[in-house]
């Protein structure tokens, strides 16, 4: 690390960049220097805490790295008493995690087995396509007011899932929005994208959908209550919102950079919505170009009608990330029982948001926390009256497509985070092993450990090779350390799904 920074080591595990010059709080970090991100990160992150609005202080965890063309690096929380900032947030609500369990070992799932199965799921589970499954737009807009439920129970399909998905697979939890609040939140047309994108992967970064072995048990009596065996496969699947969570997102968002296909949609959407005569339309009309460029962060009053609608437009779109994992799963069901003749052969384990903005009480006080690319990581206590109310909220680990993840819960002793996890182990300013110069390089890598890679399209695939992504055993050690994560089993990847 640089010598222009003044960092605190507080342990070997923690690290704290006080405030100086226009920085307004303490940027925390939950990493050794190994884990440290490069000054790039560091000064973007001194950036964000040197707005105002901001309280107490800023937190990077594990898996703290820059984003292009983000305003925020990943890995981070930052709290607010009264605003929403939307560009400390990712490019669409509810990127997240999903995991299940099989009843499938080592035994019982032969490689040529593994093999026939993915090669199915090349064809019912696409990464990058223009249509997914097709759905109406009544069931669009009841997964928006409802999550996940909605579209589980128009598959009729594990109805009672929601119990294992963060805030029941439903943003708005006990609040009822109406079809009337959805359509003067975004227009009419947005909604249309939702018909056609769900159950798509996504060719975004490493969205995936893993087959993974469980290959040490941490703690027995919390493996027991997961129904988690040693040499049990299980299923992961990393993705998000698709083009309906971007669009919800980016209507009330500047953004540094945007395609060609995004600038046409929010101009037309903006052209088409945004009336003269309402005044938060003609204040999102002139502050979204005008903030493009300026150095100072967006912000929205949360108790304001522009705030209103925006957290509306953002639960919405977190409402199709969980639909979205949830259509995933089901096409992933039946190409199960089709290859492996295996009937609902899939029990949901935890569905996880990780990019979002919610209401939650800390440090006493009622504050809107913003997740990027950061997990929820509730203890017991905080998890009373759910399913985890013995064992804590579930926390995924994966780090990169060859080397260890792992599966554990929060703990109560995690308040300085604002009880939050990483949500991985997430980039290394330095290379982590040898790096593959082409597509046959990673292949053959991943073959030398044990991994078979499918679909692998895109040219990008290879920056998602171990070589870019910090140690996960030194990122583990780090949350344990620190009482972030209680580790409950550690798994390697057998197959891989991914663009």
């Amino acid at each position: 690390m640089s010598s222009k920074y003044n960092f605190q080591k507080i342990s070997h595990f923690k690290q704290v960049l006080e405030p100086t010059g226009e920085q307004k709080i303490p940027v925390v970090f939950h990493v050794s220097d190994e884990l440290m991100p490069d000054d790039r990160t560091v000064d973007q992150l001194i950036e964000v805490a040197s707005d105002p609005r901001l309280f107490k202080q800023l937190v990077a965890l594990t898996d703290v790295s820059e984003k292009p063309g983000r305003r925020n690096a990943g890995g981070t929380v930052a709290a607010s008493e009264d605003y929403f900032l939307p560009q400390l947030l990712d490019t669409a609500p509810n990127c997240g995690m999903r995991l299940m369990t099989t009843p499938f070992d080592t035994e019982s799932l032969t490689e040529e087995k593994i093999d026939q199965l993915f090669q199915e799921l090349v064809k019912v589970i696409p990464t990058k396509k223009y249509i997914g499954n097709y759905v109406p737009l009544n069931v669009v807009i009841d997964i928006c007011q409802r999550g996940s439920r909605a579209l589980n129970e128009y598959l009729n399909y594990a109805p009672d899932q929601y119990q294992n998905i963060h805030s029941g697979g439903n943003m708005f939890e006990d609040e009822k929005p109406t079809k009337k609040d959805f359509y003067e939140t975004l227009p009419a047309w947005f909604y249309r994208f939702g018909q056609f994108r769900l159950g798509i992967l996504g060719a975004a970064g490493n969205h995936f959908l893993d087959l993974m072995k469980v290959e040490e048990i941490m703690d027995n009596n919390l493996a027991l209550k997961f129904n988690l065996k040693k040499g049990q496969y299980v299923f992961w699947i990393h993705t998000g919102s698709g083009l309906f969570g971007q669009y919800a997102s980016y209507f009330y968002t500047p953004k540094i950079k945007e395609h060609l296909s995004q600038r046409i949609v929010w101009n037309l959407g903006r052209l088409t919505f945004l009336k003269k005569n309402i005044p938060w339309h003609q204040a999102l009309k002139k502050e979204i170009p005008a903030y493009r460029d300026k150095k100072e962060f967006f912000a929205i009053k949360a108790d304001s009608e522009l705030g209103e609608k925006y957290f509306t437009a953002h639960r919405a779109g977190s409402n199709i990330g969980f639909a979205n994992r949830t259509m995933i799963e089901f096409n992933l069901s039946q190409a199960i029982e089709k290859t492996l003749g295996k009937k609902n052969a899939l029990d949901l384990v935890y569905d996880m948001n990780h990019v979002y903005a919610a209401r939650e009480n800390h440090f006493g006080k009622d504050l809107w926390i913003h997740r990027q690319n950061t997990t929820r990581a509730f203890g017991p206590q905080r998890m009373a009256g759910t399913n985890f109310a013995e064992t804590g909220e579930p926390i995924f680990m994966p780090s990169s497509m060859s080397t260890a993840a792992y599966f554990g819960v929060g703990t109560d002793e995690n308040e300085e985070t604002f009880f939050s996890c990483a949500h991985g182990t997430g980039k290394s300013k330095e290379k982590t092993s040898e790096v593959p110069e082409n597509k046959d390089a990673l292949l053959e890598k991943m073959n030398r450990r044990g991994v078979k890679l499918y679909n692998a399209k895109s040219k990008g695939v290879i920056n998602q090779d171990a070589a870019h992504y910090k140690d996960p055993e030194i990122a583990i050690e780090g949350l344990k350390e620190n009482k972030i994560m209680k580790p409950v089993a550690k798994m390697r990847p057998v197959a891989v799904l991914m663009y």
